[in-house]
């Protein structure tokens, strides 16, 4: 937990405590950088207006450096800019202060939930292979067949992950915006639409008569391996 403002961060880290998690704690986000760097985390809960370096940049460091970990957003800056500045550079839930104690707690829940139950579906081998192309979920990659190797964000992979669990079932756009962006983040669905272009580009080999990636007019998308 990274909270500069003392009363707060005391408060948040007892009932923390209280209902069972283990927590470490910093004031700055140099310091914060520093604890990343040497320790593993289900999820960090970032305030933004920290001393010497703010939380966005801490964010998005921790982006650069491939570290995933959850992001839970604590900010007294309730901009709609702000909200969409933080997750489009990786937070996965924002919350602006004053905030409803139950509701943080509700929030880190769902969010460490959500962060251990990765942990156990990948493995270091975990990969999936479909006409040729081979997606590395750990390393982000995937291999094409003609020997090309791309690199995938973590949208990419979590939306492929959704689709290739679901063979032939058509998943819906609410049940992707809500696994993939968060229950709270609901981007325009022409993001939707973009990925699955992207996915045609790379993984058919036509992509106007694609056989893998399947748009379903109103409804949403299918994959068929």
């Amino acid at each position: 937990m990274v909270e500069d403002e003392h009363s707060l961060h005391q408060t948040l880290r007892l009932n923390l405590e209280l209902d069972g998690y283990e927590v470490t704690s910093a004031y700055d986000g140099i310091k914060a950088q520093e604890i990343l760097q040497g320790a593993h985390f289900d999820l960090v809960i970032l305030d933004v207006m920290l001393p010497r370096l703010d939380g966005f940049s801490v964010l998005e460091g921790m982006r650069l450096n491939k570290l995933e970990t959850p992001v839970l957003i604590l900010s007294a800056r309730n901009a709609s800019a702000d909200r969409i500045a933080g997750l489009r550079i990786g937070a996965d839930d924002y919350l602006t202060k004053p905030f409803e104690l139950e509701e943080l707690l509700l929030r880190v829940s769902n969010l460490v939930a959500k962060s251990i139950k990765q942990k156990q579906t990948l493995s270091p081998k975990d990969t999936y292979s479909f006409g040729g192309h081979t997606i590395d979920f750990r390393s982000q990659q995937a291999n094409l067949k003609n020997e090309t190797i791309i690199p995938l964000s973590k949208k990419e992979i979590m939306l492929l992950q959704l689709l290739v669990s679901h063979p032939n079932e058509v998943v819906t756009r609410e049940r992707i915006l809500q696994a993939v962006w968060g229950y709270q983040v609901f981007p325009n669905t022409r993001t939707i639409d973009n990925f699955i272009l992207s996915y045609r580009k790379h993984f058919e080999e036509d992509s106007r008569h694609p056989r893998y990636f399947h748009s379903v007019r109103g409804v949403g998308y299918k994959f068929t391996p």
